[in-house]
């Protein structure tokens, strides 16, 4: 087991910058997920981990050891990749086996492996059939089992579920954080989907631009985000933001956001008191706008009035569009709402959990 160390990597192809001075400590057994839009850098990030790309700049180590000028078959990792790359004229059994015998490892050795891989992911029974005979969760675990097999110091998985429908992403996601529990491992894991990280990850690495915004567990990164893109990158929906102004009058702090004004609550205030008269972006999330009928006890509610363009009825909960003075946002509100589209509702705003942002930088105000 080891610890993984991006100390200062840079990464360029030809001029074009993809990681800007990126410093992660990953902790032995740790699951540390990077994550961002396409483009961001998160998968060449894991392929320098890998070996599969040269940085330009800074060191990579696994535990204390520099592998920046290793070879990716001396790194001691396996790595998962969206395409699960089996051999198609090979059984389960033989694509599970197959770098280990390239290894020359002693074949009572690698029986060993693949039938204790195949029983932790639940596909004994499928050793001696070819991968068409599979569907593509059954491929997944295929490619997971083949890099198990390898007994490595570190996993990595770039974007493993893309190529799995809904309902086996959720499923296949359960089972490789059930793994990771079970196998005490390093992993790191690539992903576009937010959700998938939050429900995943010790700690998210967030990107941007080849640059780290904020490295923070799921719940910090969720309640205490550092700047506007973060803020908007966890969470589903994504945050609401308004360009707005902090006002103060007979010793309150409003948010006044021009098609709406809005008290700060006091036990608040003291942090943005500073920021009087300052030009702030307006952080909520569609979980803390309420129907003010079904609003949770004890929240402070500052009440907007709104058009309701559009509804989707989720079961458990309402995603209700809203419009006020021609800025849009979303609730997400108790089932049992009344309102309905091209119905005019108040709405509260939970301004216990608000959130505001220096409107230059478009760092968090704390």
């Amino acid at each position: 087991m080891a610890s993984v160390t991006y100390d200062h990597v840079v990464k360029k192809f030809g001029d074009n910058l993809v990681l800007k001075d990126i410093n992660i400590h990953v902790e032995d057994k740790e699951f540390l997920v990077l994550v961002g839009p396409s483009g961001c850098g998160k998968s060449t990030a894991l392929r320098c981990l890998a070996g599969l790309e040269e940085i330009t700049g800074g060191k990579i180590l696994i535990g204390d050891r520099e592998v920046s000028n290793v070879a990716p078959k001396d790194r001691d990792i396996a790595m998962v990749f969206q395409s699960y790359a089996l051999y198609p004229h090979m059984s389960v059994y033989d694509n599970m086996a197959f770098g280990l015998k390239l290894r020359k490892t002693p074949k009572a050795d690698i029986d060993r492996r693949v039938n204790e891989a195949a029983k932790i992911l639940d596909i004994s029974h499928l050793l001696k059939r070819k991968p068409k005979q599979l569907s593509g969760g059954q491929r997944q675990r295929v490619a997971v089992g083949r890099a198990i097999v390898r007994e490595p110091k570190v996993f990595l998985f770039d974007e493993p579920l893309s190529n799995l429908d809904a309902k086996l992403r959720v499923e296949t996601r359960a089972q490789i954080s059930k793994l990771h529990q079970r196998l005490q491992t390093t992993f790191i894991y690539v992903t576009h989907d937010q959700v998938e990280a939050m429900t995943m990850a010790t700690r998210i690495a967030v990107m941007k631009d080849g640059i780290l915004q904020q490295l923070d567990s799921p719940q910090n990164l969720y309640d205490r985000p550092d700047n506007v893109f973060v803020a908007g990158f966890i969470g589903s929906p994504a945050m609401n933001f308004f360009d707005a102004k902090l006002t103060q009058s007979n010793g309150k702090l409003h948010v006044d956001a021009g098609a709406f004004n809005v008290e700060i609550p006091e036990g608040k205030a003291g942090l943005y008191r500073a920021h009087a008269g300052k030009a702030v972006v307006f952080g909520i999330r569609p979980e803390d706008l309420n129907d003010p009928q079904f609003a949770p006890s004890g929240v402070q509610q500052a009440l907007v009035e709104a058009q309701v363009e559009v509804t989707e009825m989720m079961g458990s909960e309402v995603f209700i569009y809203l419009n006020t003075g021609n800025k849009n946002y979303v609730g997400r509100v108790d089932p049992r709402t009344q309102a309905r589209i091209g119905h005019k509702v108040q709405i509260g705003f939970n301004m216990d959990n608000m959130h505001l942002f220096e409107k230059e930088s478009e760092r968090a105000i704390r």
